[in-house]
């Protein structure tokens, strides 16, 4: 049966109307049907458990590509900071998810951009109370993921008072109308490993969540600073017994936090997370890592299941470390072996791994030095016809080395043999991390794309094997988009969410 969501939509914003900018707006009446999921959904950030970054999007050619223009009807009102990456659930209608760092959750029509509903799930903090941090208000920034199966919004939520935090809560909410399902949410103030208690103040939760095999994996670090004697730590949280927690923390006295905004990485059983730089820490602790952890976060201990550089100390030193950008999940079929883990340093290093087998203490299968800067944002990677190529973006004042064509803050490799070389370079003149869209499973048309925010403020697009430009940005812009942030593809559209505000960009 079709579900009556015309009259749904209409109450609702019709409660938006009444109600003031901040206030909740919640339907008055449940669906009959559910949201009904189709290959157009992105359930989690970069769209894929292995957080590649690619979406299929038959119809965005490069000519439709070459013309994208801002949809100025779509309304896109949000209330808060936007550190996290939109998602969308396809159905009637489709709904765009946006987390804000106002502890808002909003749902927004795929059409009009107008609330389906939107919640605010407790007061953020105003500020860290470990002494340390960028972010305030701090509320919702890693990005959350969507259990359609449960009809489920999984986040985590900061909660506090205007000098600290007091609590990070694990939430999950219904789709369809924001209410917390029975259990929920988790307090990361019960979460105990090895007798030591999580302490919510010295920890922030920066990076996506991931659910695989409804185990809801959710990862911290510390804040910018390194204040406090926070740790990386991962909680496994079962879905259907939220109550049942497995947990993962670095092994140093302070560090080794897990920053990257991609998150942790699947290739289906396997979850792989980055760690960052250690203190004081004179044998391997478990920092400046990719580690695989097994269901419910369990680590080996083995050296199969782990790799740190062999210059891992110097690196702790200097706060260059690999826990500021996620690992990517890849097969690369002309590239021996072809089932890889690849990591990005914020040395400016792109590493290839051996996922079967990471090997231990300076295990790469390949390495090579692609910015003369840091690498902290969320890459993305596709195969084409002409072969594997990653696209890496540097952080802040970082520029691309070694480019054979182009030049700038973007650099794409290629992954052939038993090497990586660069591919091409360009200018996204900004902050934003890129994403791929191709028109088949194939990458028969494949297109970086990006939102260059903190900077042109424009969105541009590349040929993911070649670097010539497909779109440069054109005359719409966008305002206060964040550098943790991707852009998505819904079906041809562009989306961007910033501040306050998602912009929805299409083919004219």
């Amino acid at each position: 049966m079709r579900r009556k969501y015309p009259e749904y939509l209409a109450l609702a914003l019709l409660a938006l109307s009444c109600e003031s900018d901040n206030a909740d707006i919640e339907p008055t009446s449940a669906p009959d049907e559910a949201i009904t999921a189709t290959g157009a959904s992105v359930l989690e950030r970069n769209n894929q458990p292995n957080r590649n970054g690619v979406f299929v999007q038959p119809t965005l050619t490069k000519a439709r590509a070459a013309t994208m223009v801002l949809d100025r009807t779509f309304d896109g009102t949000v209330s808060g900071n936007v550190f996290a990456s939109p998602l969308f659930v396809d159905g009637t209608p489709g709904v765009f998810v946006v987390a804000t760092e106002n502890n808002q959750i909003s749902v927004l029509n795929e059409t009009t951009g107008r609330p389906v509903w939107q919640r605010t799930y407790g007061t953020p903090a105003g500020r860290t109370g470990a002494g340390c941090g960028n972010i305030a208000p701090l509320g919702i920034t890693g990005t959350p993921t969507i259990d359609l199966a449960k009809r489920t919004i999984y986040f985590d939520a900061v909660t506090g008072t205007s000098t600290t935090i007091t609590d990070h809560l694990i939430h999950a909410v219904s789709l369809d109308d924001g209410s917390e399902r029975p259990g929920w949410p988790v307090s990361s103030r019960s979460v105990i490993n090895g007798g030591e208690r999580f302490n919510p103040v010295l920890h922030n939760q920066r990076s996506a969540l991931l659910l695989v095999n409804n185990i809801l994996y959710v990862s911290y670090s510390g804040h910018l600073g390194d204040c406090g004697n926070f740790r990386g730590w991962v909680f496994g949280i079962d879905t259907n017994t939220p109550t049942t927690i497995g947990t993962f923390k670095t092994g140093a006295t302070r560090g080794g936090g897990m920053w990257a905004t991609g998150g942790p990485s699947t290739d289906g059983s396997n979850i792989f997370v980055t760690t960052g730089n250690t203190f004081g820490a004179t044998t391997w602790s478990r920092g400046e890592a990719v580690i695989r952890l097994q269901p419910r976060a369990v680590f080996s201990g083995q050296t199969r299941d782990f790799f740190t550089p062999t210059n891992w100390q110097s690196l702790d030193a200097s706060d260059l470390d690999l826990g500021g950008s996620g690992s990517l999940v890849v097969d690369a079929p002309a590239f021996t072996p072809s089932q890889l883990v690849l990591a990005f340093g914020k040395d400016g290093n792109v590493f290839a791994l051996d996922r079967n087998n990471l090997g231990g203490i300076g295990a790469q299968k390949a390495t090579l030095r692609v910015m003369n800067g840091q690498i902290v944002n969320a890459s993305a990677a596709v195969t084409t016809p002409a072969g594997t190529f990653v696209t890496i973006h540097g952080h802040r004042n970082a520029t691309a080395v070694g480019c054979p064509t182009g030049s700038g803050d973007l650099a794409t490799v290629k992954l052939s043999g038993t090497r990586i070389t660069m591919a091409w370079c360009a200018n996204n003149g900004g902050q934003g991390s890129p994403i791929i869209t191709t028109t088949d499973d194939r990458g028969s048309v494949a297109i970086v794309w990006t939102a260059g925010a903190a900077g042109t403020n424009k969105l541009h697009a590349w040929d993911a094997a070649t670097g010539a430009v497909v779109f440069n940005g054109g005359a719409d812009s966008f305002s206060a988009v964040r550098q943790f942030t991707s852009p998505i593809a819904v079906k041809g559209r562009i989306i961007v969410a910033g501040d306050n505000k998602v912009f929805a960009f299409k083919p004219q």
